[in-house]
């Protein structure tokens, strides 16, 4: 259907002149005030980058362990170690430092924040037990530690909802069965000579 191509006031005018469609009422006025065209894309949709996309791949391959830490969150009101890392080298070398040096001083600082907050915690724990009460939860876990966390209360659920109990039973009985199957089909019996 290439006679069809077009936006809605050329086909429109190719079917009034075809005799395929009666003239509507609208089409004089959007022919003197025709509608804006926008222009098209190639059909490639491009990815989005930011200036610190580069420095946050290289933050993950100096500290694969913060890699469950999501990247994504870059507006979020506590950015991502690895967002931060990234700025912070940009605004180093707008300042004149060069990218090697701008990337060693980020990472200095990563680090340096990093052992703040383990020692910040442990000293909560030390004030913690002196007073006798149960130490708070970390409030900087690990990116790991943290989706574990999220997982728990469906691990424990597996062993307490008597539903999934049930399904478990079942695929246990089915398991059984064709074991089963499969022993008297071979003709083992299951005794040794």
């Amino acid at each position: 259907m290439s006679f069809m191509k077009g936006d809605l006031l050329s086909r429109t005018r190719k079917l009034v002149k075809g005799l395929a469609k009666a003239e509507p009422i609208w089409l004089k006025a959007m022919e003197q005030a025709p509608p804006p065209t926008f222009p098209r894309i190639d059909g490639a949709v491009k990815t989005i980058t930011l200036p610190e996309d580069v420095y946050v791949k290289k933050f993950f391959q100096k500290h694969p362990d913060s890699k469950y830490e999501d990247a994504i969150k870059f507006c979020s009101f506590d950015p991502p170690p690895a967002r931060i890392f990234g700025l912070r080298v940009l605004e180093l070398k707008e300042q004149g430092v060069s990218e090697e040096e701008a990337m060693a001083v980020a990472n200095m600082e990563y680090r340096a924040e990093k052992k703040a907050k383990k020692k910040a915690y442990s000293r909560l724990k030390q004030i913690a037990r002196l007073q006798g009460k149960k130490p708070p939860p970390n409030p900087y876990p690990s990116a790991i530690k943290e989706i574990q966390a999220e997982e728990r209360k469906f691990v424990r659920d597996r062993f307490f909802n008597p539903k999934i109990k049930e399904i478990a039973q079942r695929l246990k009985e089915e398991r059984a069965a064709e074991m089963q199957d499969r022993m008297r089909g071979s003709g083992w019996s299951g005794r040794v000579v």
